[in-house]
Parts: structure tokens; C-alpha cells; sequence
């Protein structure tokens, strides 16, 4: 029961963060490793944020600022200097690593007595579980109501245009650069804002808390593409948080049966590839009982 509570509480959480990989991903059809440091700004930013004082909620709001920057800076690199898509990522994923280290002092800030998010909900008397849980729902909703309304808008049409037919887009009109900057600032704000509040449900912050980050983000999205295919936008963004709880129930099962944490990372990319090469699987299978 232990394992269902937290896949589902972390999974709400970590949902943020490939909502925001999807959009990307799917949405821009770009490749942006960027997520690998934007995760750990926000939980940097929050974390320092709040040990000098901030109220947790403007901390946090600092973090996602923060991943809006560094979406900018990616998408800049990206549109106007031309670089890549995985290279202006991996630049920009290079040089933030140093800009975390600057902001936390250290490579590590713990949280531990300081006035957080979670902690408003434990002073209630609920468990770290259940205020996480509760975080992660309201915050995901908000998230979702969000992008809902924003791709109802003109620019948010354009950038789906962009990501569909550049060439198409660009004829009709769009400034498909700016459209991709937008899309991209976006994306790693959402991934900072997972990182600040996961940081706030662990209690710390650290430079290494980006690693994996763009796998887990993937394993959500394609696990949510792999059950559900052919949906409409919001409910692929509803699919998407319940891919990520099913993504943290695999690895909490994997560890419960007594992996040990050092091979965590070689069963996330297991994970991923079974959930990326699923639908030539299921291709083939069909194609036997014919």
C-alpha cells in the first residue's frame, strides 16, 4: 500500500516535469536536453531561496522563472545562432551546471526545519506522502488548466502549427522562431517548477538531482502514447500524469524487490526502451495472428 501511495504522490509531481518534456518533444518535435539542468534550477533556486528566508511559494515561483530563462537561452541558441537542437540543450545543460553550483553555494541544500510547501500541509497534521499527493494534484490541475487555455490562443495555435509543418507556417506568416523560443521557455519552466517542488518534498536540493530526468520524462509520455493513443490534447496531458504514477510504481516495485539504487538508472533505460520499441512489438504480434 506503501509503494501505491508514494508511486501515486511522487508520480502527480514528477508529472509536471514530462508535461513539460512532452511539449517539446511532441508538441516542437525538437530534442531538448536542457531538462537535465533545468530540473535541478528550480529545485536549486527554491532551496536557497527558502533558506534565506523567501516564503516557499515565491520560491518556488522564482524556480519556474528560472526554467523560463533557461528555455530562452536554449531556444536563442537553437533559432537565432542556428545551433542544433541537442547541441543548444547540451550547451545550455553544460553551462547551467555551474550556475546551479553558484546559486546553492554547495552541491547540496538541505530543507530540513525550514518552512516549505509540504511542510504548511505536515503542520496539519498529514504525512510528507499526503501533502505531497496534495501538492502534486493541485499543482498539476493548475498546470494543465493552463496550458488548456493557452493553446486555445492564437500564439498557442501557432506554436502547434510550428512543431507540425515549420515550412507551412513559416509560408502562412508565423514567426516560427519566436514560436519555438515560447515553446521552449514554457517547457523548462514547467520542469523547473517540478523541481522545486520535488525538492521541497525530499527535503534537499542537489547538483545531481537532473540526471535521468529527460528518461523519466520520455518513460511518461510513451507509456501514456503506449495505452492511449489517438486523444485529444488535454486528455494526452491527463494521460501523461497517469503514465508517470504507472513509470514510479515500476521503479518503487523494482526497488522493493530488492534491486539495489546503484542499478536504478539501468532499469529506467530498460524501462524506456521496452516502452519505445512496445508498438513495433505489438506490430509484429498482430501481423503473426494474421
Amino acid at each position: 500500500m506503501d509503494i501505491i501511495i508514494s508511486s501515486v504522490s511522487q508520480g502527480f509531481l514528477w508529472s509536471i516535469m514530462a508535461i513539460g518534456v512532452y511539449l517539446t518533444y511532441r508538441i516542437l518535435d525538437v530534442a531538448d536536453l536542457t531538462a537535465e539542468a533545468s530540473f535541478p534550477l528550480g529545485a536549486a533556486i527554491s532551496a536557497s531561496q527558502i533558506v534565506s528566508g523567501t516564503s516557499p511559494l515565491i520560491a518556488t515561483i522564482m524556480g519556474l522563472v528560472g526554467g523560463l530563462l533557461a528555455g530562452l537561452v536554449s531556444g536563442l541558441l537553437h533559432t537565432k545562432l542556428k545551433i542544433p537542437a541537442l547541441l543548444a540543450g547540451i550547451l545550455t545543460m553544460t553551462g547551467l551546471y555551474s550556475v546551479n553550483l553558484r546559486i546553492m553555494g554547495q552541491a547540496n541544500v538541505s530543507l530540513l526545519g525550514k518552512k516549505t510547501i509540504m511542510r504548511f500541509f505536515n503542520d496539519l497534521g498529514m504525512t510528507n506522502q499526503i501533502a505531497t499527493l496534495i501538492v502534486g494534484v493541485i499543482a498539476s490541475l493548475i498546470v494543465i488548466l493552463f496550458l488548456f487555455l493557452f493553446f486555445r490562443t492564437a500564439i498557442g495555435l501557432a506554436i502547434h502549427a510550428t512543431g507540425d509543418n515549420n515550412a507551412m507556417s513559416e509560408a502562412n506568416g508565423i514567426n516560427t522562431d519566436n514560436m519555438k523560443i515560447i515553446g521552449y521557455m514554457i517547457s523548462n519552466g514547467l520542469i523547473a517548477l517540478s523541481g522545486a517542488l520535488m525538492a521541497q518534498s525530499n527535503g534537499y536540493a542537489d547538483i545531481s538531482m537532473g540526471i535521468g530526468t529527460i528518461v523519466i520524462g520520455l518513460a511518461s509520455v510513451i507509456i501514456s502514447e503506449v495505452l492511449f493513443k489517438d486523444v485529444s490534447f488535454v486528455k494526452r496531458l491527463f494521460l501523461i500524469i497517469l503514465g508517470s504514477i504507472i513509470y514510479r510504481f515500476i521503479i518503487s516495485l523494482v526497488l522493493y524487490l530488492g534491486v539495489a539504487p546503484t542499478d536504478l538508472k539501468l532499469f529506467s533505460a530498460i524501462v524506456l526502451t521496452i516502452c519505445l520499441s512496445s508498438p513495433l512489438i505489438k506490430n509484429k504480434l498482430n501481423r503473426k495472428k494474421k
